[in-house]
């Protein structure tokens, strides 16, 4: 946390302190800015519902305290740009470097390749992470080099191959850089996640069954482990009873993340080692899967 850098860390789909590499890159190096963008322009086809945008919205609140308890407010900017805003967002603090983790779907694909090529044509240092997966989608391919197209065949080629887990440590503290105040940015409800009262008083009922954010999510994959993982094996695709880990919507906006899911049950020594793997190694590798499908197949 000693050096001279200034660098922007985007957060996307990556809502969490713990385990974030380009959080932990940028604490390292010097003062930080810690910044959502919410273009719904951008969004396309893929826009979030109601539902998913209520869980953002009070996941990005639940990271903003996280972030102001280590010392470094969570900027907030309503754009109809992402680049636009991130231009703003160096320029104002003078920043060296943008730092974020790897999104999978064909529209973040594209603009994270137009955003990287713009920054570096500015000067801009861009370093980007793996911050999720066990293997990125362009890791695993068949003999052919060509994308699999049936997950069993995913599954028996990623058994073969070397599997090296690294985490990165939650920062005790963070340096804030100056500048801030010249940046135009957005309250939380200003961004408008919820477009009408009709809405906010449907999702007040969601929060009677769900707790978003990334401390929550780690007490539900604790409890999950505890409770549910020697059942999933052989229950876990089944519609009725209590057997899934409810942890999808956590997984989706990164408050936790696939390959801590292949570490932490084996960690607890819960149970004979081959129940837990039988119920939990298919789970960050079907993640893996899932974030391949989305990147190839998903526009063709």
């Amino acid at each position: 946390m000693g050096g001279s850098e200034r660098t922007v860390v985007w957060f996307r789909r990556d809502l969490r302190i713990d385990d974030n590499p380009a959080l932990a890159a940028a604490a390292r190096d010097g003062a930080v800015l810690p910044v959502f963008i919410w273009c719904p322009a951008e969004e396309g086809r893929f826009y979030p519902g109601r539902c998913s945008r209520w869980w953002l919205k009070e996941s990005l609140a639940h990271l903003a305290r996280s972030l102001e308890a280590l010392g470094c407010p969570l900027v907030l900017i309503r754009a109809q740009s992402t680049l636009a805003a991130l231009l703003q967002c160096v320029d104002s603090i003078g920043a060296t470097r943008v730092v974020y983790n790897h999104l999978y779907d064909p529209i973040s694909l594209v603009r994270d390749d137009k955003i990287k090529n713009e920054l570096l044509g500015l000067g801009i240092s861009m370093q980007s992470f793996n911050g999720d997966l066990l293997y990125e989608p362009w890791q695993v391919y068949d003999e052919n080099g060509l994308a699999f197209t049936t997950f069993n065949m995913y599954w028996e080629k990623c058994m073969k191959l070397h599997i090296e887990i690294s985490s990165s440590l939650a920062p005790w503290r963070l340096v804030p850089v100056s500048g801030i105040e010249n940046i135009c940015s957005s309250s939380i409800d200003d961004l408008g996640l919820e477009s009408s009262k009709d809405e906010e008083s449907s999702n007040a009922l969601l929060s009677r069954a769900w707790s978003p954010g990334w401390r929550n999510a780690e007490k539900t994959l604790e409890d999950f482990v505890s409770h549910g993982l020697l059942d999933y094996s052989k229950d876990g695709m089944k519609v009725a009873g209590t057997t899934t880990s409810l942890l999808s919507p956590y997984l989706h906006y990164g408050e936790v993340v696939a390959r801590e899911l292949e570490t932490l049950p084996l960690a607890s020594r819960r149970g004979p080692v081959q129940v837990l793997e039988a119920g939990n190694d298919r789970i960050p590798v079907s993640r893996c899967w899932h974030a391949g499908a989305l990147g190839y197949w998903l526009d063709t």
